[in-house]
């Protein structure tokens, strides 16, 4: 297969070399770069490229091309080529490019754009286009799998793993136990034992637990121990957030996640509105970036490890692990987020992994490649994952229980344009159908009172989300859906269970445990979002800075 085209359109052949040298330069090892001066050749040898089955990665085409304007040319690629990224180049100084420039933007018509002349290429050309050149590998190339998994494609098991390597953005693949590829690597490893196997290196474990996975990879799972500043229990945005004020201010910070880091944002597929990211950003590179930073301040991380108990022991707070292992702390800041609770609906459990899912649209969408997938939900986190599935899927069909979306509006207007999303509003799901895995959704119209069956291959739910607090009961003060009291909201006095009984206002997000914080969507009242979690973050940290010093 010849490397990926770099495709570059413009009438002024003196632009159109020095674009062409800077960038052979930089991304010639890997990457066919290609030169046309109209729209009208460029697309027929991007017609001739999709006819070889070759991959175009980038198209950059100047706005004031000649026969039709760079965005109609970039239009059209999209239509050629659909995972083709596309950037308009723009001149300085010209003020009438900026309206249709921002107009493609807000029409998802266009990815990015750079502006000419460029002067040095390391300043914005190179990082620019490796930005864009590295979001495509991620999205269309298949990574070099390290860790192994066969199993049966159906088991709950297996999906389970599926999604945690995906989230924690492991290169993996998975085989089906029934395929050729599973059955020589089983053989391989001398494997004939029970399902799934998962197969690292020279290693092979049967069935084993997301903890001894994790221990097999050389992730940490021990505390170093001694008496921390700050424990965080919690490795998503306001967890993550969390940390890295803390250590950044000097405090000795322990980070304790059950999963992996990333929490519920790391399953978007794609963040369009945090501040800083222009082009987007999904959760799981996101969550990656923050865990580096973190790390590189010093923050102290055990992955895989579930939390059983929180008490105070004069003016420590003691956290105990899984394994009756005791962590000493001077505070804690709970980020546990929320998780989408199971629906009551019939037939759902029994088919939990084959076909029905909770998030997970990054790990599973490209099974159901050419499929009819169905998602439930009105918020971001549906928008979302049914924008990435529409990149897989032949059609996404996405049922909302109310009159209009709650999302975002850039993701409301991309659903609009997709092709193949239909949104289904005013909509309940009754039940699911299937034997071995999913086959049909039953849904209600609650506006005409008509039920009807819709065939389908998978089910991915996004509604529903609550705090799993249950290990705090009468430990902290909480609401009755068990999202955590803090600050204000903490009721004084006899009112209270537990009581507060501390001859001061609790401080911003302290919970009724002197000492004890939350921060991000577990607390009671809080935003949603990744930047108010991250907010979150910052403030629960001032107040541990408060809470130490008084």
């Amino acid at each position: 297969m010849p490397d990926p085209i770099l495709l570059l359109v413009d009438d002024d052949p003196e632009t159109l070399a020095s674009l062409a040298s800077a960038l052979e330069r930089r991304f010639g090892a890997d990457y066919r770069v290609l030169t046309e001066r109209s729209p009208t050749s460029a697309l027929a040898r991007l017609e001739q490229a999709c006819e070889r089955g070759e991959d175009v990665a980038l198209v950059v085409a100047h706005l004031w091309a000649p026969e039709m304007t760079g965005l109609d040319l970039l239009a059209r690629v999209h239509d050629l080529c659909p995972r083709a990224s596309r950037c308009v180049l723009v001149s300085y100084g010209d003020g009438p490019a900026y309206q249709h420039v921002r107009r493609a933007f807000v029409l998802g018509q266009l990815d990015t754009y750079l502006l000419k002349p460029w002067g040095d290429p390391e300043e914005r050309l190179y990082p620019v286009v490796s930005e864009i050149l590295g979001s495509w590998a991620r999205s269309v190339r298949p990574r070099v799998a390290l860790l192994h998994i066969v199993g049966e494609r159906w088991a709950p098991r297996s999906h389970e793993m599926r999604d945690l390597l995906e989230r924690s953005s492991f290169p993996y693949r998975f085989y089906s136990h029934d395929s050729d590829e599973g059955q020589r690597l089983l053989r391989d490893v001398g494997h004939a034992g029970g399902l799934p196997a998962v197969i690292f290196g020279d290693r092979c474990l049967t069935d084993p637990t997301n903890l001894e996975i994790a221990r097999m990879l050389g992730v940490k799972t021990e505390p170093e121990g001694g008496l921390y500043d700050v424990v965080v229990v919690g490795a998503g945005p306001s967890g993550l957030a969390t940390a890295v004020y803390a250590a950044a201010d000097g405090l000795r910070t322990l980070v304790v996640e059950r999963q992996v880091v990333g929490g519920q944002a790391g399953t978007s597929s794609m963040i369009r509105n945090y501040l800083g990211f222009p082009r987007g950003i999904s959760g799981a590179e996101l969550a990656a970036r923050a865990h580096e930073q973190a790390i590189s301040l010093g923050v102290e991380f055990l992955l895989i490890r579930e939390i059983t108990g929180l008490a105070a022991r004069g003016p420590e707070r003691i956290v105990t692990l899984a394994e009756t292992i005791d962590v000493s702390t001077r505070t804690v800041v709970i980020a546990t987020g929320v998780s989408y609770n199971r629906l009551e609906i019939d037939g759902l459990d029994g088919l939990l992994g084959k076909g029905v899912f909770y998030g997970a649209a990054t790990a599973e969408a490209p099974a159901f490649a050419g499929r009819h997938v169905f998602v439930i939900g009105a918020g971001n986190s549906a928008g979302q994952g049914a924008v990435h599935l529409a990149r897989y899927a032949a059609s996404v069909t996405l049922l909302m229980r109310g009159a209009s979306p709650t999302m975002s509006d850039y993701l409301a207007r991309q659903i609009e344009r997709a092709s193949n999303i239909q949104v289904r509003l005013n909509t309940e799901l009754l039940r699911v159908h299937g034997r071995r895995r999913l086959e049909a959704v039953e849904v209600n119209d609650t506006l005409r009172g008509t039920a009807e069956s819709l065939p389908g291959s998978a089910l991915f739910v996004f509604v529903g989300a609550g705090p799993h607090t249950s290990w705090l009961e009468k430990v902290v003060q909480r609401d009755a859906q068990g999202h955590i009291l803090t600050g204000r909201h903490v009721v004084r006095g006899a009112g209270g269970l537990p009581r507060w009984d501390e001859d001061r206002e609790p401080y911003v997000l302290e919970t009724s445990l002197p000492g004890v914080f939350a921060a991000g969507d577990v607390r009671h009242n809080s935003p949603r979002g990744v930047a108010a979690a991250v907010a979150d973050g910052a403030i629960a940290i001032r107040s541990v800075r408060e809470y130490l010093g008084h």
